[in-house]
């Protein structure tokens, strides 16, 4: 479902040679498939999910999404495939304060929609608020919940369009320990109900351990740790 093939990102600093923070990077995830990046700080692990999610592009190399090169599209195609075909969820939540949790989870759908009714996506958005525990807080707003409530909301909103895809940075990066293995809980849960396949960048070696296989980023390479 997405490959990356020979994905370099270089960034130049004034006086100084051009530094490449990702050498040839090459990865294959398949439809339903999960999947840890870890690494160091400051290793690239948010610029190659960045990068992953057409959010930045790569200074050489290819970006396939069902084997469309999304380093060749344009800013509205590209726009498109991050609203209807990958999830972002981020350390931040990024919940708009003045909405209820319903209206936040259903900000992406007001664009792109994919033909369903409102009262379908409305459906959608209830059961899976219902299903992280948020039931009875979807006419609350994020000023009202709790870091992990709020974490879940995003979750949540990450899935209302029913992406094939679905990219997490540190998603628990500002959480006590207990909640941040309940978010990564949820994360395995629906990775394997919804379908979508999960990339998550991490720092944390615990939370790695509960969601999948894990590769490591460093010197600006990936490596697959399962294999030594």
């Amino acid at each position: 479902m997405l490959e990356l093939v020979n994905v370099t990102k270089k960034y130049g600093f004034l006086g100084h040679e051009d530094s490449y923070v990702l050498k040839g990077i090459m990865l294959k995830v398949a439809k339903g498939q999960s999947l840890v990046i870890v690494g160091p700080s400051g290793s690239g692990k948010s610029t190659l999910l960045n990068i992953i999610g057409a959010l930045d592009l790569p200074t050489t190399g290819q970006v396939l999404l069902d084997s469309k090169d999304l380093t060749k599209l344009r800013e509205p195609e590209l726009a498109k495939v991050r609203n209807m075909e990958i999830g972002f969820v981020f350390q931040l939540h990024h919940l708009l304060p003045q909405c209820t949790v319903l209206e936040n989870v259903l900000v992406p759908t007001l664009v792109n929609k994919r033909g369903d009714s409102q009262q379908e996506v409305k459906e959608r958005a209830l059961n899976l608020l219902q299903r992280v525990g948020l039931k009875d807080h979807v006419l609350h707003r994020p000023g009202e919940l709790s870091g992990g409530e709020r974490q879940r909301v995003a979750v949540v909103r990450a899935l209302i369009n029913r992406p094939r895809l679905l990219l997490a940075d540190e998603p628990t990066g500002s959480l006590d320990e207990a909640t941040a293995e309940t978010i990564a809980d949820l994360l395995v849960e629906l990775n394997k109900s919804e379908g979508v396949a999960l990339i998550v960048v991490t720092h944390s070696l615990r939370l790695a351990g509960r969601i999948g296989h894990v590769m490591e980023l460093t010197d600006g390479l990936l490596k697959d740790r399962s294999r030594g």
